[in-house]
C-alpha cells in the first residue's frame, strides 16, 4: 500500500453547550481530520484530536496543524507500507505532538481495514460489541444545576458519570451529586488542578468518604511521587491521564506504585498503534484501564469506540454519543447512544460514512498534498 496524496481539514464545530474543566471553558471544537489516499483510489480518516490552546498538554490545534503540514505529511506522503504500525517509524525522529501522529496513525488503520474489507475492531483485533458507556459533566453554574444535569443522563441509560472537579468547585458539588444518586457509578477528574499540601489533602480525604470508582489526575503530569504519596493516604483508587503518554511513563507509573488505573486516550498516546500496546501492558500488569476521550468528532469518536472494545477494558469509556456535544457531526449515520450503549460500525474501517461536502463546507483551512508521479 502506498500514500499518494494527504488531505488536511481544519474544522470547528459548535457545541450543544459550553463545557467548562478545571483550566478553561470551551463552546466549540476545534479538531484536524487528516485524509489518506491510496493508489487503489481507497481513503482512510483520522482525527487530530487535541485542545484549542495548551490547557491539557503544550500541544495545540494551531501547533499540531504547523506539524502536520511541515513534518508529519512529508514523512507519509509517497512511502509504502504493510501495515499501519509501519508509519510510526516514519515519524519516530520527530518528538512529541502525540495528537498529530494519531491523527495520521487512526487514518492509516482505516485506510489498511478498508482495503482489507473489514471493520476497524477485526483489524484492530479488538471483539465487536455493544459498550456500556459513561458520561464526562463538566463544571456548572450550581450544585443543583448539576445534580439536575446528571439527573438527565441517567435518564438517557449512561452507565457512569464522571465529575469535572478544581479547587472551590469539588467536595459540596460531588456530596450534592452522591446525595441524590447514592448508587451512581461516580468518579472525578481534576485535569491536573491541584498542587500537593493541607490544602489539597483535606479535599482529598474528604472526597475519599464519597465511595467514588477514583480520582483521575488530581496533580499534574508528571508528578508522579506526589501521586504515589496520595495513594498512601486515601482508599479510593488513583487513575492517571495526563501522566501516562507512552509505556515509559506506564513503567513510571508501576515503579512508584503511582495509580491504580489508567485512561488511556487515543490521541494523547499517538494513536490506535501505542494504544494498543499500552492496553496489553496494563492489562499484563493487572491496572485497570478504559478508554477517555478528547471531545472527538464523529471520525475520531468511532475509532475510540473500535479500540474500546479491546477485552482488556473493564469500566465504561468516556464515548457518548455525538448527538451529546454536536447538533451536526461530519460523519453519517451520526454516532448515538442507545440506553447507554454504543457500538462499533458493521461497515470497513471506520464504518461510518465521512461527509466530505459538508467538511469541505465549513473547513477553516485545507492543505492537499500529491506525491510525485
Amino acid at each position: 500500500m502506498k500514500v499518494i496524496g494527504i488531505d488536511l481539514y481544519r474544522v470547528r464545530l459548535p457545541l450543544r453547550s459550553t463545557f467548562e474543566t478545571s483550566s478553561h471553558r470551551k463552546d466549540a471544537i476545534e479538531h484536524i481530520l487528516v485524509r489518506l489516499h491510496d493508489e487503489s483510489g481507497l481513503d482512510g480518516w483520522g482525527e487530530i484530536a487535541c485542545g484549542n490552546g495548551p490547557w491539557f498538554s503544550a500541544e495545540y490545534v494551531s501547533t499540531a496543524w504547523a506539524v502536520a503540514t511541515e513534518f508529519l505529511v512529508p514523512a507519509v506522503l509517497g512511502q509504502e507500507w504493510r501495515h499501519p504500525g509501519e508509519l510510526n517509524a516514519r515519524w519516530s525522529g520527530i518528538a512529541g505532538h502525540l495528537a498529530a501522529k494519531a491523527g495520521f496513525d487512526c487514518a492509516a488503520w482505516d485506510l489498511s481495514a478498508r482495503r482489507d474489507g473489514v471493520p476497524l475492531t477485526v483489524a484492530l483485533g479488538t471483539s465487536p460489541r455493544a459498550i456500556p458507556v459513561g458520561v464526562s459533566v463538566g463544571i456548572e453554574e450550581s450544585n443543583q444545576r448539576l445534580v439536575e444535569r446528571v439527573g438527565g443522563y441517567l435518564d438517557e441509560g449512561y452507565h457512569r458519570v464522571k465529575l469535572k472537579i478544581r479547587p472551590g468547585w469539588d467536595v459540596e458539588p460531588v456530596r450534592a451529586v452522591r446525595g441524590a444518586y447514592p448508587d451512581l457509578l461516580l468518579h472525578v477528574d481534576a485535569n491536573g488542578a491541584y498542587r500537593p499540601g493541607a490544602e489539597s489533602d483535606e479535599v482529598m480525604r474528604q472526597l475519599d468518604d464519597l465511595g467514588l470508582a477514583m480520582v483521575e489526575q488530581p496533580y499534574p503530569g508528571r508528578d508522579f511521587v506526589s501521586h504515589a504519596r496520595l495513594g498512601q493516604r486515601i482508599g479510593t483508587p488513583l487513575c492517571l491521564d495526563e501522566s501516562i503518554e507512552d509505556i515509559a511513563d506506564l513503567e513510571t507509573m508501576l515503579a512508584l506504585d503511582a495509580a491504580q488505573v489508567v485512561n488511556i486516550k487515543v490521541s494523547r498516546v499517538g494513536g490506535l498503534t501505542p494504544a494498543l500496546a499500552l492496553a496489553r501492558r496494563c492489562a499484563g500488569n493487572d491496572v485497570g484501564v478504559w478508554c477517555g476521550g478528547m471531545h472527538e468528532f464523529g471520525v475520531g469518536r468511532a475509532a475510540n469506540i473500535a479500540f474500546a472494545c479491546d477485552p482488556a477494558f473493564d469500566y465504561p469509556p468516556d464515548l457518548s454519543g455525538s448527538d451529546k456535544y454536536f447538533a451536526r457531526d461530519v460523519v453519517d449515520p451520526p454516532i448515538v447512544a442507545r440506553e447507554g450503549y454504543v457500538s462499533p460500525a458493521p461497515g470497513p474501517g471506520l464504518g461510518l460514512a465521512v461527509d466530505l461536502a459538508r467538511i469541505e463546507s465549513i473547513a477553516l483551512d485545507v492543505e492537499r498534498r500529491r506525491a510525485p508521479d
